[in-house]
């Protein structure tokens, strides 16, 4: 459960940055799933699916579900996204039940990174869907609360790391003081509790970024624009791939 002892000799400066146990665990990820995602999907066959591919087929099947029940419109556009999220955060919460490891999302660098890619996400998808009338929403019902909503944005973002952060941390921690008080007489109850925790935080964390992505994507309609008050910003995406479909 404890980082790598050998992490400082692992650990190097890329310029002005240090590349420590956390990036490097980081990059160890990205490297297991994107080789596993390219292996597992290299023969696929609708006919006659192979065991990995109806398991692979199921788990997506179900986070296309899940992310239905928040945003019916949008399970779609916002499969690949929140899907990606839900799958990394998992595989960095469990990774520390391997030896020597310590799970990534135990460092508030990793949990605020991925805190600011959703805080981006949601203004992109938001400008992607409503054109930049999305940004009319901070300004409803009076431009007087504009301070109140971009504090609201800034609070809900760094609950988000920290809330994955402490979660994390407090459950090594948890396990490292049952470990030193009853030594290795309870492993199992104590990798259960790992596992259940770490699928629970991974889904907490996704469903917090889609819930803020669903609420971006919907603020038009919550908030819609006085009668002839949009007319002149930028029109959206689905607006001009109208315009275009009615051309001759």
């Amino acid at each position: 459960m404890e980082q790598m002892d050998f992490a400082p000799l692992l650990s190097f400066d890329l310029g002005p940055f240090h590349v420590g146990p956390t990036v490097l665990t980081t990059w160890l990820l990205m490297a297991l799933l994107g080789g596993f995602a390219g292996l597992a999907t290299r023969h696929l066959d609708v006919d006659r699916p192979t065991p990995t591919q109806a398991m692979l087929e199921g788990i997506v099947g179900s986070m296309e579900a899940a992310i239905a029940a928040v945003a019916p419109a949008h399970a779609t556009l916002l499969l690949p996204f929140v899907g990606t999220l839900w799958v990394y955060v998992v595989a960095a919460n469990l990774i520390g039940l391997v030896p020597g490891l310590g799970s990534p999302t135990a460092d508030l660098s990793e949990t605020a990174a991925l805190a600011l890619l959703v805080f981006l996400s949601v203004h992109w998808y938001g400008i992607r869907d409503n054109g930049w009338n999305y940004f009319h929403h901070y300004l409803a019902p009076s431009p007087i609360l504009l301070p109140f909503h971009l504090l609201s944005e800034i609070s809900r973002t760094i609950a988000l790391a920290m809330r994955l952060f402490g979660n994390m941390m407090s459950l090594e921690l948890a396990v490292l003081l049952v470990l030193l008080v009853a030594g290795f007489l309870a492993p199992v109850p104590l990798l259960l509790l790992h596992i259940v925790e770490a699928l629970v935080q991974a889904y907490i964390f996704g469903m917090l970024a889609l819930i803020y992505i669903a609420g971006a994507l919907q603020s038009q309609q919550a908030h819609p624009l006085p009668k002839g008050e949009g007319d002149s910003l930028t029109p959206t995406l689905s607006q001009k791939a109208g315009g275009a479909s009615k051309e001759p």
